[in-house]
C-alpha cells in the first residue's frame, strides 16, 4: 500500500523522462527538497487517504474548461471527491471541497492555491507532488499547509511516496486505484483539447495512455 511498485513504474517513468526531454536528477532533488520540509507536526497518515476512498465510488475531476458544466450535472454527494490541481478551485467555487487535492502547485494561480491551502484547513487531504521545476514553489507554499502528503514520480523516499502518474490529473486516478475505490469516473478531461499549447498537449496524450494503462 505505501508506493506503486517502482519496479514496473520506471519503464514508463523512463519514458516520459526521454519524450519531454526532462532530467531525472531534478526529480530526485525535488523529492529530497520536500522531504526535508516535512515533520511529525505537518503530515499526514496514508490511511487517512485509505479511509476516505477504500470501497467508495471516487469522481476525479480534471481542470478542463467544461468541468464546471459537467459538475452541474452530478450529484457530487454521492461521490468521493480527488481534484485536480486548479479543480480545486472550481470545486471550492461551487461550494464543494474536495475530500482529496493532487497538486504540483505550478499550474495554478495565486488564488487558486490560496483555496488548496484553505481547502487543507477544512479536512480536504492535499498531496503536494515535488518535480524537477517547481522547488520554487514548494518552498514558497509548502510551509503554509498546515498537514499534506508528499509524492514524486522519481524513487520514492520514507516520507515521499510514489503511487504512479505523471500529471495531476491521472496522478488522482492512480491514487483512486492505489487505495481501493470501488469504481472510478473522469470529469474535467478533455484529452483532445486544442486550445493548450504543445507541452500540455503531449501531458494530455500521457495521461491519457496512463488512465488507459489502469483499464479506466
Amino acid at each position: 500500500m505505501i508506493h506503486v511498485d517502482f519496479a514496473a513504474w520506471e519503464p514508463i517513468y523512463k519514458r516520459i523522462l526521454e519524450d519531454f526531454g526532462f532530467d531525472r536528477k531534478g526529480d530526485e532533488e525535488a523529492a529530497r527538497f520536500l522531504s526535508l520540509m516535512i515533520t511529525e507536526k505537518n503530515t499526514l497518515s496514508l490511511t487517512k487517504i485509505k479511509d476516505k476512498i477504500s470501497g467508495k465510488p471516487v469522481l476525479v475531476c480534471g481542470n478542463s474548461p467544461g468541468l464546471r458544466n459537467e459538475l452541474l450535472k452530478l450529484d457530487l454527494s454521492s461521490f468521493v471527491i480527488i481534484a485536480a490541481d486548479g479543480a480545486a478551485g472550481v470545486l471550492i467555487d461551487m461550494g464543494s471541497v474536495p475530500d482529496l487535492i493532487c497538486t504540483d502547485l505550478d499550474g495554478n494561480s495565486e488564488a487558486d492555491i490560496e483555496k488548496e491551502i484553505l481547502a487543507s484547513e477544512q479536512e480536504s487531504v492535499v498531496l503536494i507532488h515535488a518535480h524537477g521545476d517547481n522547488m520554487d514553489k514548494l518552498e514558497k507554499y509548502v510551509p503554509r499547509f498546515r498537514r499534506f502528503i508528499a509524492t514524486t514520480q522519481a524513487r520514492p523516499l520514507d516520507n515521499v511516496y510514489n503511487f504512479g502518474g505523471f500529471s495531476d490529473g491521472d496522478r488522482c486516478v492512480f491514487v483512486a486505484r492505489e487505495f481501493g475505490a470501488k469504481s472510478i469516473r473522469l470529469v474535467g478531461f478533455d484529452f483532445e483539447d486544442p486550445g493548450v499549447n504543445p507541452i500540455k498537449k503531449k501531458k494530455l496524450k500521457w495521461a491519457k495512455e496512463l488512465i488507459g494503462i489502469l483499464g479506466i
